[in-house]
């Protein structure tokens, strides 16, 4: 077994964390069929042990936790799993910060591959679909596939993400909250009431606060200290964009009458600029708003001298308002609010797709009806449960069927030495376990904010010619669009040439990319009837 990884998580972030062109044809294993299993039948119900063989072995590659130094090869809940199943996994796992570097080399080779591989991206464009590293598992979903027929039954969209053009599937997915704990506006409650004021509803209101917030002294230290808004610059388009009727953070998106938009290509976009670039020349928008880190921020709200900022939800309760000396649980200090409503009526935070990442079956598999019942264990409720809320009676009970945090489940080092959230299994993330360990006002927010959490654009898997047409337009037009963006925004730029900017775009062949996300999404669409 190979192992390395660094770095520290919280409870939550382990519960709750975890955005080419395609080829023709391959070597090895036709992509069209399973190869034969070398295993004799065998009883698979859905439970462990997934085999009979006492020495059943399989080798996955894949990785750690994005900042934990935990070595899960060897953590209790994945050796739980490993255990139930009957399967010795020898693990190759690296940090996920390498983690693409390091396996794309590998997939390129295409020899010598594990049994199972966490793939370094979900293969939008079919590049490892085509060139036939992994096989196809519909036969395998419908022989073993008792616990991922529930998935889909239960998320149709999940299955129609991963069904290909032809109707093959070939990954089985690891699964994010969509609609739960997504990224909000979050503001300093003590800096409201000291200033009379109320949370803000719409983007007029906002814009007042922040204005009081940089010249009223709301932190009461006499000094003009005040940071107004502070947040991570990659958090800056999730936040305002929505307010606009953009989903700027992932592109693209599909309007009510299922048209598809690519955001940074819409007249509402210089709306979200002029909006900004007034933000940034009153010094509401901090002139480091763009590279403005994780740590700047934490700092800045334990200084107190921070009134406004956007995160994903948990941050509330879990960072944020703990950073504070006299924070009392039962009364938030840092809390999040419903979106902003804008200029056109727009009111909604964007959600996440449900496939966070997926594993795959290699064409060197010796045994892939063992690795596929290996995998459907791992998305079974039991394994689940290991997953979010770890062993029973140790960290956490249950009584009548409510189960409950141990004061060991809610240590975090303990809990992250056991392996909680195992990133390299396909879990799949719970909001159960995520509103037990928040603050009860906390869970309540949560479940007033889910009806205002709207779906991002679906991942769907791209034809030939839309592959080819994305790989390469796509690249220059994400790099001419970051460039131009910081330069309207900072005003280095002026929006007087939105228009050139419009036209530059379509010259790099937008339209095309949008017209094939369009038939994309209206396959997905289709998928799901």
């Amino acid at each position: 077994m190979r192992i390395k990884g660094a770095g520290r998580k919280s409870v939550m972030a382990a519960i709750l964390a975890v955005s080419l062109a395609g080829c023709s044809g391959g070597t090895g294993t036709d992509v069209g069929s399973s190869p034969p299993s070398s295993e004799p039948a065998f009883n698979y119900t859905g439970a462990g042990p997934v085999t009979d063989q006492t020495d059943a072995k399989l080798s996955i590659l894949g990785t750690n936790a994005w900042t934990t130094n935990v070595d899960l090869s060897t953590a209790a809940i994945v050796k739980k799993i490993e255990d139930i199943a009957g399967v010795q996994v020898d693990w190759d796992l690296i940090p996920p910060q390498n983690y693409a570097d390091a396996v794309n080399p590998r997939l390129a080779a295409g020899t010598g591959l594990p049994d199972i591989v966490y793939l370094p991206d979900q293969d939008q464009l079919m590049k490892y679909i085509n060139s036939g590293l992994f096989i196809p598992i519909n036969e395998l979903v419908d022989k073993y596939g008792m616990n991922l027929k529930k998935i889909y039954e239960k998320s149709p969209s999940v299955k129609a993400s991963l069904t290909t053009p032809d109707g093959k599937m070939y990954y089985i997915p690891q699964q994010t909250l969509t609609r739960n704990y997504m990224p909000v506006f979050m503001i300093n409650q003590r800096w409201l009431k000291k200033l009379g004021m109320n949370e803000p509803t719409t983007l007029d209101e906002f814009t007042a606060m922040l204005r009081k917030f940089k010249t009223d002294d709301p932190n009461g230290n006499g000094q003009a200290d005040e940071i107004p808004l502070s947040m991570e610059s990659k958090f800056v388009s999730m936040a305002f964009g929505p307010v606009f009727g953009l989903d700027l953070a992932n592109q693209f998106y599909a309007n009510d009458q299922g048209r598809v938009h690519f955001s940074y290509y819409e007249p509402a976009y210089k709306e979200y600029l002029t909006y900004l670039n007034g933000l940034y020349k009153e010094g509401l928008l901090g002139v480091d708003y763009a590279s403005t880190t994780s740590d700047q921020v934490t700092s800045r709200i334990s200084q107190d001298v921070t009134g406004a900022t956007f995160n994903f939800s948990w941050y509330m309760s879990m960072v944020y308002s703990p950073l504070f000396k006299d924070y009392d649980p039962k009364e938030p200090i840092f809390k999040g609010i419903l979106p902003l409503k804008g200029p056109n009526g727009d009111q909604f935070y964007v959600g996440r797709t449900p496939v966070s990442g997926i594993f795959g079956i290699t064409r060197d598999s010796k045994n892939p009806e063992l690795a596929f019942r290996f995998l459907d264990y791992a998305v079974s409720e039991e394994a689940q449960t290991f997953y979010t809320w770890g062993i029973k009676d140790d960290t956490y009970t249950e009584e009548n069927g409510v189960k409950a945090f141990t004061d060991k489940g809610k240590d975090n080092e303990y809990i992250q030495k056991l392996g909680i959230g195992p990133v390299n299994l396909p879990n799949i993330q719970s909001t159960d376990s995520a509103d037990s360990v928040v603050a009860e006002w906390h869970a309540k927010l949560d479940k007033e904010l889910e009806p205002y959490i709207r779906e991002p654009f679906p991942f769907v898997y791209a034809l030939p010619d839309e592959a080819s047409v994305e790989s390469m337009s796509m690249p220059d037009i994400t790099t001419y669009v970051e460039e131009m963006n910081f330069k309207f925004i900072s005003g280095d730029t002026s929006l007087d040439q939105f228009d050139s900017y419009i036209e530059t775009l379509k010259k790099m062949n937008i339209e095309q990319v949008i017209a094939g996300r369009q038939a994309q999404y209206d396959r997905y669409k289709a998928a799901q009837q």
